[in-house]
């Protein structure tokens, strides 16, 4: 019987668990669990003998690998992927994969959570302002572009996006008006929402340069990776700017300067939020679930990121 194991250290609710359970018996799988676990050692020891495997945000690295002598393939949960070692999975011919678009709703639905808490003072008492007329630039038009780009246009917001990879045509007939540049992005729209990935291109990309072109009343909101973000040169920036404003599922480095020089014109999640719903649970952990089934009985490779 194949093994199949969950190993979570940030859990699946138990809803997802559940149904994850369902797709893996109904092949004849075996669920093993690791849950909020707290040493390394732990899941070296978990992988020693299972055939596949889901993860979070969990790292699978060359030492998890090494320790896993029967692991065929590892599905990340989500559509973010660098916390698989790519390269040592595909020396060890160990298929990994996402799953693009199960988070994606939860994601866009708390870029405008925090949009609204930021532009309503952080809920102080103090005068706030509105998103309705506002303009909005979609940095990375994926599937969580996609929805974000959709509830915008619920709040009467002017869309705006910026993807070197998606066409004009598509964006355009999702209502969303594409630019040729991401400098004429960030010069045109008021709030960014960034989804772009963190890799060799884009780490540190998301400057002091490219941010100071952004409007009066600027507003930064970042759900992708904090690598992303020079933060140094934000700093600098908010240090020049009082009027931005920097908005982030994901504490950044250096969070307690952040703290210490800007209240009121930030604002972390202690924990990256995005995809902590009951739906997007249950959405990526089935997802992953039948990839796994469906690679092992048919060898169907369709969300394979590596090669």
């Amino acid at each position: 019987m194949k093994k199949v194991l969950v190993a979570t250290e940030k859990p699946f609710s138990q809803i997802a668990i559940d149904e994850i359970k369902i797709v893996l018996d109904g092949a004849g799988f075996q669920l093993e669990l690791l849950e909020k676990y707290t040493d390394k050692s732990q899941l070296l020891s978990a992988v020693a003998d299972v055939d596949a495997m889901i993860v979070r945000s969990d790292k699978v690295t060359t030492e998890v690998l090494d320790a896993a002598k029967n692991l065929k393939i590892v599905v990340r949960a989500g559509a973010g992927y660098d916390n698989l070692d790519l390269d040592a999975c595909t020396q060890r011919e160990v298929v990994a994969m996402n799953t693009p678009g199960q988070n994606s709703n939860a994601v866009a639905e708390l870029v405008f959570g925090m949009m609204i808490y930021g532009m309503r003072k952080q809920f102080s008492g103090g005068v706030g302002s509105e998103l309705r007329g506002k303009s909005i630039g979609i940095h990375a038009y994926g599937n969580v572009g996609y929805y974000v780009g959709k509830i915008a246009h619920g709040f009467d917001m002017k869309v705006y996006g910026y993807d070197p990879y998606v066409s004009a045509d598509r964006m355009q007939a999702h209502g969303v008006e594409p630019l040729a540049s991401v400098e004429e992005l960030y010069r045109t729209c008021e709030f960014i929402s960034l989804h772009i990935p963190a890799n060799d291109f884009t780490k540190k990309s998301i400057n002091k340069a490219i941010l100071s072109m952004m409007p009066q009343g600027a507003v930064l909101v970042n759900t992708a990776r904090k690598e992303v973000i020079d933060e140094d040169g934000m700093i600098e920036l908010m240090d020049e700017r009082p009027d931005f404003m920097y908005l982030s599922d994901i504490t950044p480095d250096k969070a307690e300067e952040f703290q210490k020089r800007f209240p009121g014109r930030y604002f972390f999640t202690p924990k990256k939020m995005g995809a902590q719903t009951e739906e997007a649970n249950v959405n990526a952990g089935v997802a992953a679930a039948r990839q796994i089934v469906s690679y092992l009985t048919s060898g169907d490779e369709t969300f394979r990121v590596n090669r």
